[in-house]
This record gives C-alpha cells, structure tokens and sequence, in this order.
C-alpha cells in the first residue's frame, strides 16, 4: 500500500504543475481565440463581407486555432504530436478525395460570395433555370421561380454555366414578339402595341418602346416589342403585355395567326 502511495504522490508532484499549466493554458487561448475571431467577424463586417462568407470564414479560423491550442497542450504532456499532426493531415487528405466534387463546390461558393456576379433577390438564369435568387449558401445556390418552385442548385454548377443577371441593373428590357396575318395593317397593328405599352403601369414612359417588324414567318408578320421596366416588374410587364395585346388586337379586328399549311391541289384534266 505505501508503495502504490507513492507512486501516486510521486506522479501527483510531478503531472500537478503540468496539468495546472494545461488547463490555465486552455483557459487564455480560448478566450484569446474568442477575441480574434470577434475581432476577425468585426473586420470582415466594416469592410461588408457578405454575411454568409464571414460566419464561414470566423468558423474556420476558430476551429483552426484550437485545433492548434489542443495540440501544443498535449505536446506539454510529452505526447508526440508530429505523429498526431501526421494523422490529423492523412485524415483531411482522405476526407478530401472522399468530398471532392463537395469540395468544388464550397470553392464555387466562396468564388460566388467574393465577386458576387449576383445577390439574394436577383433575377437570375442559372443552368437553364430562371428565378429569384433566395439564399447563397456555401455548397448551394437556392432560387425561387415564377410558380413558387424552390431549385437547389450546386456552386459548382452554376460556375460552371453562363450566369445570367437578370434583374442585376436595376432597369430591364422585356423582349417580346407577337405575330399578325400578312392581310393585316401592319401600320395598325404597330399603333395598337403601342398604346397597349403606354398604358401599361410598370412600363417606363421615359424610355422609348421599340416595336419593329422582325420576321416574315411561314404563317404571321412577326413584331419584337421592347418596353422597359424595373427590374423587379419583369414579369408584370411581361403577362401584361400578352394578356393586352391579345384583347386589343381581337377588339381592333386584327388577326393573330397559327401554324397552317395551304395545300394546293392540281389534277389532270382528262380529254
């Protein structure tokens, strides 16, 4: 028994000190972590660092950092750390091959969160899909479209594909093309979609409407009709303009042909 007791006070003398050092160490380098990464939160917020980035951003400093602390309080215990450093860098490359095409993603987020080609509550075209954009998360581009559907999109496909800012300039064209029968005035049909523009409430009266004939089609004489309009009243303009155009040229005796064939018939004439 006495020999268990001091070995027992012989190992209390000597890992007391050590375990007091380690613990007051843990104590100061975490509240020295908690400073930087507020500190680091503070820059990155005077400087308007999207919010999204700068929490990811601290996150990772702060893990950093007390990954770090953890080890040089196990060094003070005689643990060999370049073997535990030597895991710790075998265990992230392993994660990394495992989480690549994640890991594509996540520096596509960061790129879309650096130089931010558009912002939450854009209207945007990403990889063929038209919407408003909802959140930027760090794997995923999330847009609502017209008919309330949510599109989870990854970073990296969207990088990957032409980006589309719809709404991104504040003002936007509406390109349209309505078609009327080539018996038809073209002259008044010119007149009527432009009223119908005119009288359009998100319709911007200060810029012209370009209404210009664009095709002689198979079956119709196509116009292009170009209003402009806050970004944010795209698509007001847009239903507007079909659903009043239509009436219009219905109540003015104006036609608006579809697809047809005429088919011509000769026979042979028998003597």
């Amino acid at each position: 028994m006495d020999k268990y007791i001091d070995q027992i006070t012989s190992m209390a003398i000597e890992y007391a000190p050590k375990l007091l050092l380690a613990i007051l160490t843990l104590w100061i380098g975490f509240m020295i972590i908690g400073w930087v990464t507020s500190a680091a939160s503070k820059v990155m917020s005077k400087n308007k660092v999207d919010v999204s980035l700068s929490k990811f951003l601290t996150s990772l400093l702060s893990v950093g950092m007390k990954l770090m602390l953890l080890i040089s309080v196990a060094g003070m215990f005689g643990v060999e750390t370049a073997a535990f450093v030597g895991v710790i860098a075998a265990m992230a490359f392993a994660v990394g091959m495992a989480l690549q095409g994640s890991l594509g993603h996540f520096a596509s987020g960061v790129m879309i969160l650096i130089f931010k080609p558009y912002k939450v509550g854009d209207l945007v075209e990403l990889g063929g899909n038209t919407g408003v954009v909802e959140s930027i998360e760090i794997f995923n581009t999330i847009l609502l479209t017209p008919d309330n559907r949510k599109i989870i999109m990854p970073n990296g496909t969207v990088t990957s594909n032409p980006i589309t800012n719809i709404s991104g300039q504040g003002e936007i064209r509406v390109d349209m093309t309505f078609g009327i029968g080539y018996s038809d005035d073209i002259d008044k049909a010119r007149k009527i979609m432009h009223e119908v523009a005119q009288s359009c409430p998100q319709v911007l009266k200060e810029k012209p409407v370009d209404i210009f004939v664009s095709e002689l089609a198979d079956s119709s004489v196509n116009f292009v009709v170009r209003p402009w309009c806050k970004s944010a009243h795209f698509w007001d303009v847009h239903f507007y303009m079909h659903e009043h155009i239509k009436k219009q040229l219905d109540a003015n005796n104006v036609s608006i042909p579809f697809p047809q064939m005429d088919v011509h018939v000769q026979g042979n004439n028998k003597s």
